[in-house]
């Protein structure tokens, strides 16, 4: 996809502006959004993605218009996943209800930029140096290998280098001083809002250590794999309110994501091998990597349902765990 300046420059516009409304309707109106008004903006959101895909389809052929939508899906399931830690950080940090839309928005759009660079070399790197497909394809069967074995590494947040490093240069107040990022108290500090906004963005760009090689493993083009992670990203905020209680219920999300990141890793040494001369090594269609992310996810969402509805049912018809586990709720809900 040979594309003109202005169509990248369009493409970024059109994704500010969208992201300017949001932020002005979150700054106009600070507080936890309803549940209807969540479902309105995720589906929203995704019309919008699911049209940007159509329009692929029907301007640049079904190749690029299914490489856009396997990359969509896949990294909007890794960024559900991402969800998780989303919790334990607002939890950790104790970001009072009505701004959490804030931390969430302004943390979203710095891993948005984040991101875009970090797709920017990826994309000029693998142009210039094609053993690196060999790279990101083991480091994705590692990743998924890892996300198996070391589930219980999610139950919680450890702070990265980037965040230990604000934390220890900048003077941090210990309260919240409303939405504001820095207060005067004797010299200028910073509050707690910036920091865990920190936390959010930093957190978001390690995890696209596996997520853009993973849509680098379906589409070599730099446009769809910057549209992708952008459509993916859009609307997270509003996903966090809709399903924080739906997440616990999705028991097998990790399993599923690891078995689609073990997919497109064996994909990516495969299609190498394929490029180097090996005969045996097959191309894998787009439309059954497509095929294969839609299917394990789904049948992933249907197992942790039908999980959760019977361990639920379970838990209902033995009081005493049915009582434990109205304890365990009240004493992990995090403080608003």
């Amino acid at each position: 996809m040979n594309l003109p300046a202005w169509v990248w420059l369009a493409t970024i516009g059109g994704f500010a502006a969208v992201l300017a409304l949001d932020f002005y309707l979150v700054a106009r109106n600070p507080r936890e959004p309803s549940f209807r008004e969540c479902v309105g903006w995720v589906s929203f959101y995704v019309a919008l993605a699911a049209a940007f895909g159509c329009g692929l389809l029907f301007l640049a052929g079904p190749q690029h218009g299914g490489e856009f939508f396997a990359g969509w899906i896949t990294e909007y399931s890794l960024s559900v996943d991402n969800l998780f830690v989303f919790i334990l950080i607002m939890a950790r940090f104790r970001v009072p209800r009505e701004y959490r839309q804030k931390v969430l928005l302004v943390g979203i759009i710095l891993a948005l930029v984040m991101r875009g660079a970090f797709i920017a070399a990826g994309a000029e790197a693998v142009s210039r140096f094609d053993w690196l497909f060999y790279v990101f394809g083991a480091f994705l069967v590692y990743t998924a290998w890892k996300l198996i074995k070391h589930e219980e590494d999610e139950d919680d947040f450890s702070e990265n280098a980037v965040l230990r490093t604000v934390r220890r240069v900048l003077p941090t107040t210990d309260t919240y001083y409303g939405a504001r990022l820095t207060v005067h108290l004797g010299r200028r500090m910073v509050t707690p809002m910036l920091i865990v906004m920190v936390a959010i963005g930093t957190t978001d760009l390690l995890f696209a250590l596996d997520s853009i090689p993973a849509i680098f493993g379906l589409t070599k083009e730099p446009y769809l794999v910057f549209t992708a992670n952008a459509f993916a990203l859009m609307g997270l905020r509003q996903l966090f309110f809709l399903i924080g209680g739906l997440l616990d219920r999705l028991v097998y999300l990790s399993k599923g994501l690891s078995v689609v990141l073990a997919f497109i890793g064996a994909k990516l040494i495969l299609e190498a091998a394929h490029h180097d001369g090996v005969s045996w090594a097959p191309e894998i269609p787009i439309l059954a990597s497509l095929g294969v992310i839609v299917g394990t996810l789904a049948v992933t969402t249907v197992l942790s349902l039908m999980k959760s509805a019977r361990d639920a049912k379970a838990g209902s018809s033995d009081p005493v765990r049915a009582d434990s586990a109205r304890t365990e709720s009240v004493r992990t809900e995090p403080e608003g």
